[in-house]
């Protein structure tokens, strides 16, 4: 990646592909690139790494003996066998009688396979059985037993008895003694040590290659690295590699000796192959992998023919395999196969194409010879195939056994590249061509063919005699694989091309006809597939008959047989052409009016066969797009593809890939030729971008395309009638105007004016035209017309390109005159068929055939004056036409003004009435005013903004807000009432890391409760609770039903793939199907009127400093909360601590009752069962705890889920920029005032004991003097999760002994505001207190709100030490109204849910940083604009606070910088930024080492989305146990990273992981598109 990144490369269009790796850089290889072969770094001009310098002699000689001997060592080694013994100079000095029971890696056992074996065998556990196994797996073998060798001999025996019982095929076990094992494992210290060595000098590197290439010195022995090669297959994983790279640092960098080692691997290429195919390991890590960086050298490949006939090779490789499935007559027959060694031989046809894959420009005699023997020795291969697997029709019962077939459309999709690259070759040198030819028609000759040995008969028709041979495709055997007739019809085309059929002896005497009978055949047996003839013969037919005809397989079956039926026809007479297509169709004596009164079934199988023998004809004359047959280029053939394609629907540049035939280098030549025939629509947001055919290439669309399936053939059809129509053209379909044969093929067009053809024509209209509906259908007659119209556009541009007296194309005489004296011929039959109603669909054509009559007419004529005459009498119909239209458009017209007209009375009859009812009107109130005094416009605006405010003594009222919803099950309606039955809405509930501040650090859960969590929510909001809904509203009753439905239907599935997890009550959304695990109760809000007078009065009593004590008097006189805490010294005499600090006075216990106090709210069983489900849940999912509704953190959970939810959503508006209200969509809306209504409802079901203790250990944060327990100090809470805690479980402290009590609305308006001044109070200290990078305020006038917060930053500052850095109070008031912003947010959206006080419109309308934002927020949170001003409010209460807030030792240590704090406003989480170029990605990947794994093996890098962690994911390297079980690297990773949930990109894969669990993923495309707009998943 290094190199293609700094060369010219980087700037060009290229493709990215996946591979599985091997070999090395190509960078500075001439021969691989055509321009810029060299990187900037390796240039020559550059300074190269590697001494180029030549060793001296002295030191060479040296080298090579060196060299010689170690090599010989490592082979040696490297080569042993288990019955070896070895040399007396090896054994060591002191004798060791330990041996080694070595097991070796294959690819028969899996893990478990093997664990299981070891842990029977070794008597090791399973993490050992796991160790072994996977070092077993990566190096390919391990020592798992040392010891004497009868104890070895016991395990080896163990192993392979225990494997035998798991799988057919024991596992491989060796018993070696330790000295061998030790020089094993030298010998491999050794080819380390040659791969650097060598790596100094080239002269190094020569010398080595020297010694390993050079002949034994006895003979009998091949070469030291031909000995490594032939043993590779025996060799265990690690020394493979070693060997491997070994070759590609040496041999494979010098042009030399890689000639040398070329030929030593051709001269063993078929043992070497047979070796692999009996191997059980992949390619990749096999000696025959090589092959590609051989093969593919141009100028080696060249040498590789010449001296060691490679192509010869190779065949002959293949041959021998493949012999055992040969049968009597010399053909493949691939039943019970072995389908992974077939696999395994398939991969030497890669070798062949490599071979092939560049053409030689200069032909040598010696290269002539040797590819002619190869090519001969190819067609033997090619016999084999000719014929093979034939089939015949099965009649009466359906066949009982699937013939096999997958494989030799195997063998013919690894051919598909291979056959045209040897015509291509053949095509350059003529005396090859004129050879290769040849000794096809021969290898073809000397096929067995036994149908086609019958004598040959007489068959008439129309006065012509054809001398045929009888053969019926439906009751012979047949076979689609035709491989050298195929060869034999495309080096036909290319003798003429070239010209070389000049030199062919004797051109004309080849028979044709039998040459074009077997691809004839062929269409026939798809024809009658089609007309399901052979439905009987199964599946694996219509299989056969599709890839024959598929994009993969078409260029060398199909498109051949139809190239070869052309040659035939170019060669024939016409009419027997004809006569022969109709034989083999099986038509000819139904045409020749032989078969009347047939059944039904078979007549319909005629009409059928009838359509595809017109569309045969079709195709043999309108298909030219072949260089060779016509004067076109490639391009010009893609184009028509490209086109036709484009003509279905717009499609996207990978779908046009798709399905473009590709060549031998994998391109579609589309590239070039795009631009020309289509225009690019760009995406949109989302989607990919498509292409559009372009208007002016739509004239070139034949509605028979011959590479059409049918149902392409129908919305290609469909498409162009609908776009004529909008385009107010008719719609007939006419056929385009093909390019002019050859002179070699010219004579084709003469089979549309010969007498068998005219007859054809005549039959099947004449069939339509006396109304037989038995005897015709609409396709068949279509196809009829688009043949006649073929003809005329023929006939007409030979008119137009030459004299008439030239033109022998005579279609429309023969038509206008044969069978014209009864009324039947072709021209009246159309005028005769025009008005049939069956037919309204072709008469837009048929109309146009009968003016293309006219126009051939004049031309032949040559009479303009005749063409005009002709011409204007088509002109009534058009006008005909138009008057139509006209008349349709009058009428639309005349039907809008009538609605217009009724719409226009039925508005003044309600006019009307309402006149005459006005008295009823004035005195009908408006809705909702009923109690409201009349007052104007501008006062009630005045009034509505002073009221929006959520609590205080001027709280704003709560609304009647009647809802009636909809359950989405059983679709009854309902009020949502707090005593009616339970209306629920879906939501999932589940842990999350957006906000927080410490990625990676996720507290572990204490099971025994201790600790601050879940009371106390820290600031860095490691893992919070999110519960989300997509706003559906069943019935709790209806849910349950469908939740227990889905349950039993899982059940009964004992195999089904499940994607929710019904133990943890996972389901699917009824309607949107999105993934939820609870349901949330809908409880309605109390509509409410504000009594402000008596909250005026109330007001004047209860102050801060009373409510404080009030609220000390009544903690302290609450048996639950003094249960569990001891008063510390500090405030041990409870209500004294707090009139010593506000006042004097001793409130009473039951004082808090005096300011207002009302019933609860009672709510129906169903919502009360309802809130225990949704509080259940949130508790278990939350704290990853077992389900638990009596523990006393469930209204803990249920109070932060609901704050969590709201701080995300308000990250989100913040993000977005967006108004606080006015931009929630109704499924948030519904969602957040059910959590906050859920939340509030939990004091109702809880112990209100826990929630007094839960209460009395928050407050403690905001009153120290309470002296509550383990109470964290100001810088460790998390103030909005505060909030939300003490406003919802401040209800519970109005509890009386067996009396539910709950304060009133003027209670809770003073409890809410204190509650909230108390905590935005302690959230700006924790602001002051944490460092910011404020910039210092500019020396303008100080404003009052500056010199307030100025002088409480130099209080804070007193009590803390002075340990606070100076700054101006400008820049105080900055950094606070910074920083708090994002709470004030957070709490008016919690308000606005909890009371449903309307909020300001300022939050409704204009985004987060509009001005008047904060002023809005103050307004409706009850503060004051400066809010330092609280400050100065609540003097005498809050500064005796602050003392004691500051004096928490984790302030003084937070602020000496001994603990990390977390700065406001919190940093927003985001995806990581990735590069632009995914190359650039690429490149980081390919540098990647996995962190525990020091062997450079094939990693799956993986990058994480959220922290840019790059993980190595999918290997068992880095397998980890998260709760008790092992899981990869993502897995872990994401437990730690995102709670869980993580996204991954695969970069070698180039797709996303979704994981949302250890066992729930999911894929999805890469951000990365191409210039195309689309994903590329896999690099493919």
């Amino acid at each position: 990646m290094d190199c293609f990144q700094d060369s010219v490369h980087k700037s060009h269009r290229y493709k990215m592909h996946a591979s599985s790796g091997g070999g090395f850089c190509d960078c500075g290889d001439v021969e691989a690139w055509k321009i810029g072969p060299y990187c900037s770094k390796h240039d020559p001009g550059a300074a190269t790494a590697m001494d180029e310098s030549v060793l001296e002699p002295e030191l060479y000689e040296r080298a090579e003996k060196l060299f010689r001997i170690l090599l010989d060592y490592v082979t040696n080694f490297l080569v042993w066998e288990e019955d070896f013994e070895l040399s007396a100079e090896l054994q060591p000095r002191i004798k060791d009688s330990a041996y080694y029971c070595v097991l070796y890696n294959d690819e028969h056992h899996s893990y478990d396979h093997v664990i299981y074996t070891l842990q029977r065998s070794v008597n090791c556990d399973q993490a050992e059985a796991q160790t072994h196994t996977t070092l077993i797996d990566k190096e390919g073998r391990r020592a798992v037993k040392r010891g004497p060798l009868r104890s070895c001999q016991q395990v080896k025996e163990l192993i392979k008895s225990n494997s035998e019982h798991i799988s057919l095929q024991p596992l491989r076990v060796e018993i070696l003694p330790s000295a061998v094992m030790a020089h094993q494992t030298f010998a491999l210290c050794l080819g380390s040590w040659f791969q650097k060595i060598i790596g100094y000098s080239v002269g190094f590197r020569q010398a080595f290659c020297q010694v390993a290439l050079e002949p034994n010195a006895d003979g009998d022995w091949p070469c030291l690295i031909s000995r490594l090669m032939l043993h590779d297959a025996r060799m265990y994983k690690g020394a493979r590699k070693i060997v491997h790279e070994l070759i590609f640092c040496s041999m494979l960098m010098d042009s030399e000796f890689k000639r040398l080692f070329a030929i030593e691997f051709t001269k063993y290429y078929k043992q070497l192959q047979k070796d692999f195919i009996s191997d059980d390991h992949e390619r990749s890590i096999s000696i025959t992998a090589l092959s590609v960086q051989i093969f593919t050298v141009p100028t080696l490949a060249r040498q590789l023919i010449e001296e060691c006939n490679v192509i010869k090779v190779i065949v002959d490789a293949v041959l021998e395999l493949l012999r055992e499935h040969l049968d009597n007559s010399n053909r493949f027959i691939f039943l019970g196969y072995n389908s992974e060694k077939f696999s395994r031989i398939q991969v030497i046809f890669h070798d062949l194409r490599y071979i092939l894959i560049s053409k030689p420009s200069v032909w040598t005699e010696e290269l002539r010879g040797q590819f002619l023997e190869g090519f001969k020795v190819f067609l033997g291969f090619l016999k084999c195939m000719q014929g093979m697997e034939e089939v015949k029709r099965q009649l009466g019962q359906h066949i009982a056994v699937e013939p096999e077939w997958e494989a030799g459309f195997t063998l013919q999709i690894q051919l598909r590249h291979i056959l045209p690259m040897f015509q291509d070759w053949c095509s350059s040198d003529d005396e090859i061509m004129l050879q290769a030819f040849k000794a096809c028609h021969a290898a073809l000759t000397e096929c067995n063919n036994q149908p086609l040995n019958r004598e040959p008969t007489d068959f008439y028709m129309c006065k012509h005699i054809l001398h045929a041979r009888p053969y019926r495709v439906s009751q012979e055997p047949v076979s689609i694989h035709l491989p050298i007739s195929r060869l034999l019809a495309g080096l036909y085309v290319l003798l003429w091309k070239t010209g070389a059929i000049r030199r062919l002896d004797n051109p004309e005497g080849y028979d044709f006809v039998q040459l074009a009978e077997h691809p004839l055949h062929c269409v026939v047996l798809a024809a009658q597939v089609t007309a399901e003839m052979w439905r009987r013969n199964g599946l694996s037919l219509v299989s056969q008959v599709y890839y024959y005809q598929d994009v993969k397989c078409r260029d060398e079956m199909y498109d051949k047989d139809i190239v070869m039926l052309q040659i035939a026809a170019s060669k024939m007479d016409p009419n027997h052409f004809l006569m022969l297509i109709l034989l083999r169709f099986e038509l000819f004596e139904y045409f020749n009016g032989g078969c009347v009164n047939k059944d039904q079934d078979e007549l319909m199988q005629w009409n059928r066969l009838t359509e595809e023998m017109l569309f045969l004809l079709i195709v043999v004359f309108g298909e030219r797009y072949v260089p060779g047959i016509s004067q076109v280029t490639k391009e010009d053939v893609t184009m028509r593809e490209v086109v036709h394609l484009l003509c279905i629907e717009p499609m996207a540049h990978s779908t046009l890939v798709k399905s473009l035939p590709e060549n031998e280098n994998q391109e579609t030549g589309l590239e070039a030729v795009i631009a020309k025939v289509a225009t690019f629509r760009k995406p949109g947001v989302s989607g990919h971008g498509l292409y559009e055919v372009k208007k002016e290439r739509l004239m070139d669309f034949n509605p028979f395309f011959y590479h059409y399936s049918r149902s392409q053939r129908s919305k290609a059809e469909e498409s162009q009638k609908k776009r004529r129509a909008q385009e107010s053209n008719d719609k007939a379909l006419r056929p385009p105007v093909p390019p002019a044969f050859s002179p070699s093929f010219s004579r084709i067009v003469h089979l549309f004016c010969c007498d068998v053809i005219i007859h054809i024509l005549r039959h099947i209209l004449q069939r339509a035209a006396e109304d037989q509906s038995t005897h015709w259908t609409e396709a068949m007659i279509h196809r009829a017309l688009h043949l006649i119209g073929q003809a005329l556009v023929e006939e007409k541009t030979q008119l137009e390109n030459s004299s008439v007296e030239d033109v022998t194309f005579d279609f429309s005489l023969k038509a206008r005159a044969v069978g014209s004296e009864q009324g039947k011929s072709l021209f009246l039959l159309l005028s005769k068929i025009k008005g049939l109603p069956s037919l309204e669909a072709q008469k837009d054509l048929i109309k146009w055939l009968l003016q293309m009559f006219e126009i051939v007419k004049c031309l032949r004529e040559n009479s303009s004056s005749t063409f005009c005459v002709s011409m204007d009498t088509t002109k009534p119909e058009e006008s005909t036409q138009d008057k139509d239209k006209a008349e349709r458009k009058r009428k639309a017209e005349a039907a809008k003004l009538h609605r217009q007209k009724i719409m226009a009375q039925m508005s003044a009859m309600q006019k009307n009435f309402i006149e005459s009812n006005k008295m009823l009107y004035d005195n009908m109130p408006e809705p909702g005013t009923q109690e409201e005094p009349v007052t104007s416009s501008e006062s009630s605006a005045m009034e509505l903004r002073e009221l929006c405010i959520a609590f205080g003594p001027l709280r704003g009222p709560t609304p009647a807000e009647r809802e009636v919803l909809t359950c989405i099950l059983c679709q009854e309606e309902q009020e949502v009432m707090p005593l009616a039955p339970a209306m629920v809405l879906t939501a999932c509930v589940q842990r999350s890391t957006v906000l927080t501040q410490c990625r990676g650090r996720i507290p572990a859960n204490r099971s025994d409760g201790t600790g601050t969590y879940p009371l106390f929510m820290p600031p860095d909001l490691a893992v919070g609770t999110h519960t989300g809904s997509c706003g559906h509203v069943m019935h709790a009753t209806c849910w349950q039903k469908y939740f227990e439905a889905v349950q039993n239907t899982t059940r009964n599935r004992l195999h089904a793939e499940l994607i929710v997890d019904l133990e943890n009550g996972e389901y699917l959304c009824p309607l949107c199907k999105s993934l939820n695990n609870t349901v949330i109760p809908l409880i309605p809000l109390e509509s409410l009127t504000f009594n402000y007078e008596n909250a005026e009065i109330i007001g004047q009593h209860l102050t801060l400093p009373r409510w404080i004590q009030v609220l000390a008097a009544r903690i302290k006189g609450l048996k639950s909360v003094m249960q569990e805490n001891d008063f510390n010294a500090d405030g041990g005499n409870g209500s004294s601590g707090t009139a010593g600090l506000f006042g004097d006075g001793q409130p009473d216990f039951r004082s808090i009752l005096a300011y207002g106090i009302q019933e609860p709210r009672k709510f129906s069983d169903g919502i009360t069962e309802m809130l225990v489900v949704c509080a259940t849940t949130v508790h278990r999912v939350g704290l990853k705890t077992a389900p638990n509704e009596l523990c006393p953190r469930v209204p803990l959970m249920a109070w932060n889920t609901c704050a969590f939810t709201i701080q995300a959503i308000e990250n989100i508006l913040q993000e977005e920029d967006k108004p606080l209200f006015g931009s929630l969509q109704n499924r948030q809306i519904a969602g957040l005032k059910a959590i906050v209504q859920f939340a509030a409802s939990q004091r109702l079901r809880s112990s209100q004991g826990v929630i007094q203790r839960h209460f009395a250990d928050m407050m403690g944060v905001l009153l120290p003097v309470l002296g509550r327990k383990n109470t964290p100090s100001v810088l460790d809470v998390d103030f909005f999760h505060l909030l939300v805690g003490l406003v919802l479980s401040m209800p519970s402290l109005y509890q009386e002994e067996g009396i539910d009590l709950q304060p009133s609305a003027v209670s809770s308006a003073f409890n809410n505001m204190y509650i909230f001044h108390l905590v935005t109070m302690a959230h700006i200290l924790q602001l002051l207190l944490i460092p910011t990078d404020i910039p210092a305020a500019g020396d303008g006038e100080e404003t009052e709100e500056a010199r307030s917060a100025a002088e409480l930053y130099i209080t804070v500052s007193q009590h803390t030490g002075r340990l606070l850095p100076d700054l101006s109070g400008g820049s105080v008031a900055q950094k606070v109204k910074t920083g708090i912003e994002p709470f004030l947010r957070c709490a008016a959206l919690f308000f606005s849910c909890l009371t449903g006080v309307h909020p300001p419109e300022e939050l409704f309308n204009a985004s987060v940083t509009a001005p008047g934002q904060m002023e809005a927020l103050c307004s409706y949170l009850a503060l004051p604009f400066n809010i330092f001003q609280l400050f100065q409010d609540y003097r005498d209460s809050v500064f005796p606070l602050l003392q004691r807030w500051c004096g928490s030792p984790s302030i003084s240590k937070a602020l000496q910088g001994k603990i990390q704090t977390i700065r406001y406003p919190r940093r927003r989480n985001r995806l990581i930024d990735l590069p632009e170029d995914y190359s650039a990605l690429l490149n980081k990947a390919s540098h990647f080492q996995c962190p525990k794994s020091t062997v450079d093996e094939r990693k799956h890098p993986t990058l994480c989305l959220v922290c840019g962690a790059m993980l190595c994911s999918q290997s068992s390297c880095c397998l980890s146990q998260l709760d008790g079980e092992d899981v990869g690297a993502g897995t872990a990773h994401a437990a730690t990273c995102g709670a869980g949930v993580g996204m991954f990109l695969r970069i070698r894969e180039c797709e996303i992981v979704l994981m949302a669990s250890k066992t729930r993923g999911s894929t999805y495309p890469a951000p990365y598109l191409d210039d195309y707009g689309e994903t590329d998943p896999h690099l493919g």
